[in-house]
């Protein structure tokens, strides 16, 4: 038994789709807890007009039924507001009357650091617009509104998860810096997840190791450059003296560590200790003041597209990088407790933690 996520949909498109497969019957979802966390996406320093279009609110079409999940798939969706000023451009069908409205000329000229060029030439495409809708950061709000459900799982079992801008204030004066000079800026966030208990993942393949499986998941969000756990690179210039984290015993039996230099994570598995995350995301590639590019039509020199883009998006990427550490942590849990039912998930849960000398914190 495992969780599956499966998006679809483009920035500019009618709507983004998502669909949830695995959870267990009679989980109870709340609207506004979602969309909280959709407000929040849109929220933080440096971010685009567009966030004051976009009033993001979820739907539920199939898997749930008077706020409880139903055991079958979950689908999700949120409306793009401002599909109403690209009707004619993101049709998905061949268009009728003169064109009108945003999106109606093809974009030739493809942004350094973005998909433009390299899904132009992966698909053949003469209109860079084909690969630049999808390859937006726009469709990570329907994969927080998945991620919202998979807290609500993971809270029935008591793991928290939580996601934060490191250094905000000097986030917030590199940004006003950057605006003043139409540049764009990145930054680095850090998720942490308590009360994850030992076992989540495995050594047996790498492709089961947890921490893999996070790093690849915070690696598939957009702009994303970088990952580590708990001290991560710092690690490869200290002693092994240094960098491990003592086993100590404690009244009781439980095991306990004074230390969490591996971020609750060793061998690909989680050892219990709080398991800590970070991403580092580099400055969105659409600049106001373009860089250089070459026109693919004409393969004439000229400046890259220039559309409408935040200065920095960090504090987006907190909560977009929460919402994909619950996922994968509600996946492990999963594959680890299984159950059709929330009260058998519940259970295998309560049990597994009765037999490890494991002492949780809630």
């Amino acid at each position: 038994m495992t969780l599956q996520l499966v998006s679809a949909g483009e920035s500019h498109g009618p709507a983004l789709v998502a669909i949830v497969t695995g959870l267990p019957a009679g989980l109870v979802l709340e609207q506004e807890t979602i969309d909280a966390d959709l407000r929040r996406r849109q929220q933080g320093y440096g971010r685009s007009p567009r966030q004051q279009i976009e009033t993001d609110e979820v739907e539920i079409l199939a898997g749930l039924r008077h706020g409880r999940t139903l055991g079958t798939p979950l689908a999700l969706v949120v409306r793009n507001r401002d599909h109403a000023n690209w009707e004619w451009g993101m049709s998905p069908w061949p268009p009728e009357g003169e064109p009108s409205g945003k999106g109606t000329k093809p974009v030739t000229l493809p942004r350094p650091g973005h998909a433009d060029l390299a899904g132009a030439l992966k698909y053949g495409l003469a209109d860079v617009r084909d690969a630049l809708e999808r390859a937006s950061a726009r469709h990570t709000a329907v994969h927080v509104a998945a991620g919202a459900v998979a807290k609500t799982l993971l809270r029935a079992i008591h793991v928290t998860v939580e996601g934060a801008v490191l250094d905000e204030e000097g986030l917030r004066a590199r940004i006003d810096e950057a605006r003043a000079e139409r540049d764009t800026v990145g930054g680095t966030v850090e998720v942490r997840a308590r009360n994850v208990p030992p076992g989540f993942g495995s050594y047996a393949t790498k492709e089961d190791r947890l921490d893999a499986r996070l790093a690849a998941a915070l690696m598939g969000i957009q702009a994303v450059k970088g990952v580590e756990i708990g001290d991560g690179f710092a690690l490869a210039e200290r002693r092994g003296s240094e960098a491990h984290d003592e086993i100590l015993g404690a009244t009781g039996g439980e095991l306990r560590r004074e230390t969490n230099h591996a971020g609750g994570i060793e061998a690909g598995v989680s050892n219990g200790e709080e398991i800590v995350v970070r991403a580092a995301m580099k400055p969105l590639p659409t600049l106001m003041k373009p860089l250089a590019s070459v026109d693919l039509e004409t393969r004439e020199a000229g400046e890259a597209l220039v559309e409408r883009s935040d200065v920095a998006a960090v504090e987006a990427l907190a909560v977009v990088a929460e919402a994909a550490v619950a996922f994968e942590l509600a996946r492990a849990a999963r594959e680890k407790f299984g159950g059709d039912a929330l009260p058998d998930f519940v259970a295998a849960y309560d049990a597994y933690v009765e037999r490890i000398p494991w002492r949780t914190t809630h």
